[in-house]
C-alpha cells in the first residue's frame, strides 16, 4: 500500500554489524516515518478480525530481506503511539538489537531460555519512550530447541502480562526451523521480502510453510531497490 524511500544497505552484514536504521527515531516527521506508521495501521487493520493481536512475528523467506529494519521501526511507531512495547530479537543466529539500540548483549533471550534468569532482570530500556528490548543474547548451539521449549511458552506469557505489543524479529523461514516452532505462540505474522532478490519459489514455499503451521499471515512487506541503491517498502495482503 504505502511506499517510501531510504538508503539501502551496501552489504548483507551491514545491519548485523551496525544495527538497523531507526528512521522513525531520527526523523519522526519524515515521509518515510509516516509510511511506517501507515504500515503499523495496516497491520492492526489486518488483525482486527482476530481474537487478539498482541504477539507479532516478523520473518522473511531469505536472509537480508529487510525484516529487521521493518520490525524495529514498526515497533518504534507502536511505542510512539503510546503502547507499551517489547521488541524481542529472536534471531539468535544473526543478532542485531544490541547494535541497533546500543545495548549489552551478554544476557538476553538465549540466557533466559537456557538458565534460571528472570526476564525482568534481562529486558533493557532504550532511548525510545515506551519501548524496551530483549536482545538475543550469546549464540547458543541449539536455538530452535530453546525456542521450542516450555520455558519459551512461559516467557511469552510473561511478555503478554507486561506489555501491550510484543514484536519478535525471527530468522528466515527457509533458512532454519526457528520461526516454525514459534508459530503456535504468535497472534500474527508479517512476511518481509525483497523484490528482485527473494526467489519466487522461496516466497511461495515460505507462505505454504506458514499456512501449514496455521499461521495468521497479516500481510507481506516488499522491499524495492532501484538503480541508485535506494529502497522502499510496500505492504499488501
Amino acid at each position: 500500500m504505502g511506499l517510501f524511500r531510504k538508503k539501502g544497505a551496501n552489504t548483507d552484514t551491514e545491519t548485523q554489524d551496525k544495527g538497523a536504521r531507526l528512521i522513525t527515531v531520527v526523523e519522526p516527521k519524515s515521509v518515510i516515518s509516516e509510511q511506517f506508521r501507515t504500515l503499523r495501521t495496516n497491520i492492526e487493520f489486518a488483525g482486527a478480525g482476530l481474537d487478539k493481536l498482541q504477539v507479532i512475528m516478523f520473518t522473511s523467506a531469505e536472509i537480508s530481506d529487510g525484516k529487521t529494519t521493518v520490525s524495529t521501526n514498526t515497533a518504534v511507531t507502536w511505542a510512539q503511539s503510546g503502547k507499551n512495547v517489547l521488541y524481542v530479537d529472536a534471531d539468535m543466529r544473526r543478532s542485531t538489537a544490541q547494535a541497533t539500540f546500543r545495548l549489552n548483549n551478554t544476557h538476553g533471550l538465549s540466557t533466559i531460555l537456557a538458565s534460571a534468569e528472570q526476564p525482568k532482570d534481562v529486558v533493557q530500556q532504550t532511548f525510545v519512550e515506551n519501548l524496551e528490548v530483549l536482545t538475543a543474547g550469546p549464540t547458543p548451539p541449539n536455538p530452535a530447541e530453546l525456542l521450542n521449549s516450555k520455558r519459551m511458552v512461559s516467557l511469552i506469557e510473561w511478555m503478554c502480562n507486561n506489555y501491550d505489543i510484543i514484536v519478535l524479529d525471527v530468522p528466515p523461514i527457509m533458512a532454519v526451523s526457528d520461526a516454525q516452532v514459534l508459530l503456535p505462540l504468535m497472534d500474527g505474522t508479517v512476511l518481509v521480502t525483497m523484490k528482485g532478490k527473494t526467489l519466487k519459489m522461496s516466497l511461495k514455499r515460505t507462505v505454504e510453510m506458514l499456512r501449514l503451521g496455521d499461521a495468521k499471515i497479516l500481510g507481506i512487506v516488499e522491499r524495492i531497490k532501484d538503480a541508485r541503491d535506494n529502497a522502499g517498502y510496500g505492504y499488501g495482503d
